[in-house]
């Protein structure tokens, strides 16, 4: 069912048109006072341009673009991408030329530069880096204006939550690598994860390599194979990277050259790990964080028990106060020894991350950290050397202060990233749907199997017969050569029932063969793969950032600055009030003079003070709501779509395809003219065959009954076909000119009505049924009723929709009486019928007008452009490739009540980000004057800086574990109870 979209999600293929992912396809449009006949005659001098447009950054930039370049006369479409800053005109030279498209873009207030046609060359590609070592939002906001500073780079976003970057860049003007050395500058590791270009990668392991003389050898031997686009070899670890087109050539290929080489030293396979990516450097940097906090503990837990436990034991502490030199004591000293390490070796992480970040002239959490407990260090080597030297000097050290704020901050990393590692628990599942090993079969001419071979997954090719028996996964996408059986999609689509499968269907890789055995070939491997791109779709939604995080942004940038202000002032102020006894004596602890008592809610302000909860209160909820909605069948293009989704007021609904099965059947058909119904069919058939919309496919459908000897007729050919959107068909057929289409379409073409044919559409439409009029000649010759039902459920879904405060509209392009008992049997009050696309589109900016956000839920081509005018478009997963691009949520069970799932997810996610904000901002704002010793003179209370510190650490890990709550997320109690099945297009 949803294959077409699964075909769809993340194409990396745009040859020399636009890349296939801006929102904004368009219809025709033609100039006025021109007729439809005419217009195909101007056809034949019709004109394309493109245009670079620099200055847009969202949607609404696009939209106003496209709608004045729309409003000019002679513009036949327009398509605008706003992620690659490029607009496509469609145009007829006889009424406008491209300097004026030109002149109209930059009266809207953009730069646009005619671009000549650079053939199959692709302009803008997206590639995806990996960043190691970001801690805030402050760093990934660092990373992400250094890259946007970069000349060719169009767009770069940067998500703390998953670590990764997504940049569009000119190759012409910018390589990847100079973007890595970008991020390399500004003190963080960038990985390489893709580069975007029309090509796979695959990452291999070479043993028996000993010179750089073999590595040459090696190189030669596979830069010779076709397909092969770019090698890297890194000799340490032995490691072959491998770019090619997975169309001419692929692993197995390189494995066999590669072992084939030379005198046949060398061996190859899968490099380990290679796949797994994300999840492997998670596992690395929580290792990593464990094994800091271990060894910070072997060094704190000594320093914690001298200063703070052994105090108290009359035998040790007369033992660690033993003085040394002057009035130097053993436990300091011991102290001091054991809190080096901590302070300079585990601790080193957030000199060099301070240093990198103050270096580009911003301040990120690093800073907080090094600057308190450097303060607590060093006073404290200045405390015991001043003991050193002095016989009457008796100071106080802070060494357990410096060690325990480490310790903890590093606990609270290592608890952080562990939380943050589930968030994306949705991509892992997804991942993990791929199976390990395959079953190739090798065929003889004659298509007998004449040998089966055990392989690894990941070296699947192109063309591949696999044999895949039951309760085995499905290794690749592709279609069944030989056997039927039953495969349980719904870890990808949400399908619950088995689909069966024979000959010729299509199959996707990761579903489940319940029965039969059957033999696939392979189409679509390794990230080709449907499977590669869902997982690829939900990483971009989870990298793109919800309109609310810019709220964090803005803080960010203040923050830090900000805090180490305070904790100066705060210093500043208690100093100067024990200086000038603007306090009692009594308040100052017995361990400590007014000095140290300043230090300590000094410190204390700087590291309670948390920029990490506010930086990851958003993403982490963005991220688990969007994997939550991929488990559930409910695909959200990102934070936008989320953030867009949960103020939804008003949904309009298409009626074909979305209220409807969208699976229409010819009912009745009533001949106006003496002539054979086999005959008038074929004439029908004939016009109908070309046209993609579903009632046609209907007449085609009901057409081939009167073929029973053939399973796929030939009809005959059609001449000069136009298809009029909402409208209908006309062609040549058999030197008849045959016309099929609803009544407006018959006016247009001034043809009359007969009474018996408004008799039988009025009866038609009282039905609910669609009446379509068929002319020969310019004469009416037939009616057909066709008959579209209801999809189950469909009435309750707009009941409880209704009980959620949500205004239902229905804007169809069929008749009215259709239209309204279609609405009258679901329960919808407001119906627009035979509406063509621009229309519905106009009628959602007119819901939008009047205070609604507005969602639109379509599955055709004519519902494109509602669905890039609503806040949120909603796609059916079973509808068309243009309204699943055009859409920001596809709903791949194509069931209508994942309409209120998305809107409830949606909702519960954003309170879920207000709960974040709520916690993360008020935590700061009663965590800072605490910590300032706010409370100190009523109640003599005080924040130690390590107390301070573990607050800050548990901060960051009570905002992801807060996100994590949403995996609970259970649909609506009301959906719960509504039986509402799965519909199977077959």
């Amino acid at each position: 069912m949803a294959t077409k979209f699964l075909a769809l999600c993340i194409r990396s293929e745009s040859r020399g048109d636009l890349s296939p992912r801006p929102h904004y396809p368009s219809m025709p449009k033609y100039p006025k006072g021109v007729g439809v006949e005419e217009t195909r005659l101007m056809a034949e001098v019709e004109a394309k341009a493109m245009f670079s447009v620099i200055g847009m950054t969202c949607s609404a930039c696009a939209g106003s673009v496209e709608k004045a370049v729309k409003r000019l006369p002679g513009i036949r479409e327009a398509v605008v991408d706003v992620l690659n800053n490029r607009a496509q005109v469609m145009f007829f030279p006889n009424y406008v030329n491209e300097e004026t498209i030109r002149e109209t873009i930059e009266d809207v207030g953009f730069q646009a530069t005619l671009i000549n046609d650079e053939g199959n060359e692709r302009s803008t590609l997206v590639c995806r880096i990996r960043i190691k070592g970001m801690t805030c939002t402050s760093c990934s906001t660092t990373v992400e204006s250094a890259l946007q500073a970069v000349h060719g780079v169009q767009k770069a976003q940067v998500a703390l939550a998953t670590e990764e970057a997504d940049v569009h860049y000119d190759p012409k003007i910018v390589s990847y690598n100079h973007l890595l050395t970008t991020i390399e500058d500004t003190g963080f590791e960038g990985i390489l994860l893709s580069t975007g270009e029309d090509m796979s990668r695959i990452e291999l392991k070479v043993d028996g390599v000993r010179t750089d003389n073999s590595m040459r050898i090696l190189e030669q031997s596979l830069q010779a194979l076709p397909g092969v686009q770019a090698i890297e070899f890194d000799s340490e670890i032995k490691k072959i990277s491998l770019s090619y087109k997975s169309d001419m050539t692929g692993p197995r290929n390189f494995i066999n050259v590669i072992e084939t080489t030379g005198s046949r030293r060398y061996k190859a396979n899968i490099f380990p790990g290679g796949g797994a990516g994300r999840d492997t450097h998670r596992k690395e940097e929580i290792k990593q964080y464990y094994r800091f906090f271990l060894w910070s503990l072997v060094f704190t837990i000594p320093v914690f028990l001298t200063s703070m436990v052994f105090m108290y034991i009359p035998g040790i502490k007369h033992g660690l106060e033993t003085k040394i030199v002057n009035m130097l004591e053993i436990g300091a000293l011991l102290r001091w020894i054991l809190s080096t390490p901590v302070q300079f070796i585990i601790g080193r992480r957030f000199y060099t991350g301070a240093y990198k970040s103050l270096r580009h002239g911003s301040a990120n959490m690093d800073v907080l950290i090094a600057l308190g407990t450097n303060a607590a260090y060093f006073y404290s080597v200045y405390s015991v050397l001043r003991a050193a030297t002095s016989p009457n000097f008796k100071g106080t050290d802070f060494f357990e202060t410096s060690a325990m704020l480490i310790s903890f901050i590093l606990l609270g990393k290592y608890l952080e990233v562990l939380a943050k590692g589930k968030t994306s628990d949705a991509i892992a599942k997804l991942m993990d749907l791929a199976p390990e090993t395959a079953t190739m079969l090798t065929l003889d001419g004659e298509g007998n199997v004449i040998n089966e071979e055990e392989i690894d997954s990941r070296l699947i090719q192109k063309n591949d017969v696999i044999k895949i028996i039951p309760g085995a996964k499905v290794a690749s996408d592709g279609y069944v050569t030989w056997g039927q059986s039953h495969v349980n999609e719904s870890m990808i689509t949400g399908e619950a029932r088995p689909v069966a499968k024979r000959k010729g269907d299509t199959v996707i890789g990761g579903t489940l063969n319940e029965n039969g055995v059957l033999h696939i070939r392979a189409t679509r491997v390794g990230s080709e793969s449907s499977l590669s791109q869902i997982v690829r779709l939900v990483e971009s939604a989870q990298m793109a950032k919800a309109p609310v995080q810019k709220f964090a942004d803005r803080i960010s940038k203040y923050f830090v600055p900000l805090v180490i202000m305070l904790s100066f002032l705060t210093w500043l102020s208690w100093f100067l009030a024990g200086k000038f006894h603007g306090y009692p004596e009594s308040w100052i602890p017995s361990s400590m003079d007014s000095f140290q008592l300043a230090l300590q809610f000094g410190i204390s302000v700087m590291v309670i003070a948390c920029p990490c909860a506010l930086g990851l209160a958003t993403p982490t909820a963005v991220m688990v709501g969007t994997g939550v909605g991929a488990s559930q069948g409910v695909l959200i293009k990102g934070g936008q779509a989320l953030e867009s989704a949960h103020k939804v007021n008003c949904i309009v609904f298409d009626k074909t395809g979305t209220l409807t099965i969208g699976k229409p059947v010819v009912v009745n058909t009533r001949l106006l003219k003496n002539m054979v119904l086999s005959d008038f069919y074929e004439l029908v058939a004939a016009a109908e065959v070309n046209s993609e919309h579903p009632l046609a496919k209907a007449i085609v459908e009901y057409a081939k009954k009167f073929r029973e000897d053939e399973e796929n007729p030939s009809w005959p050919e059609a001449r000069n076909f136009v298809s009029i959107t909402g409208h209908g068909v006309k062609a040549i057929v058999q030197n008849k000119e045959i016309i099929v289409g609803n009544k407006s379409l018959m006016v247009d073409h001034n043809i009359a009505i007969p009474v018996d044919a408004e008799e039988l559409l009025a009866e038609a439409e009282g039905l609910a049924q669609t009446g379509i009029l068929i002319s020969i000649d310019g004469e009416v010759a037939g009616v057909l009723a066709i008959s579209d039902p209801l999809k189950p459920g469909a009435q309750e879904v707009i009941s409880i929709l209704k009980s959620m405060k949500v205004r239902s509209i229905m804007v169809t392009g069929d008749n009215w009486g259709t239209a309204n008992s279609i609405a009258k049997e679901v329960g919808i009050e407001t119906v627009i019928a035979e509406a063509k696309p621009e229309q519905k589109a106009e009628k959602v900016k007119e819901l939008q007008a009047s205070g609604y956000t507005v969602a639109m839920v379509g599955d055709g081509i004519n519902d494109s452009p509602a669905l890039v005018a609503a806040d949120v478009g909603m796609a059916i997963g079973a509808g068309t490739d243009i309204a699943i691009e055009a859409a920001d949520i596809v709903l791949m069970k194509s069931n209508l009540e994942d309409v209120i799932t998305a809107i409830d997810l949606s909702r519960k996610t954003f309170s879920r980000i207000r709960l974040n904000y709520i916690w993360a901002l008020g935590y700061n704002v009663l965590g800072i004057p605490i910590a300032a010793g706010a409370l100190f003179p009523s109640t003599g209370y005080r924040l130690p800086p390590w107390i301070a510190g573990a607050a800050m650490a548990a901060s960051s890990v009570s905002v992801v574990c807060c996100s994590l709550l949403l995996k609970n997320y259970k649909r609506p109690k009301e959906l719960e109870s509504l039986e509402v099945r799965g519909i199977r297009i077959e």
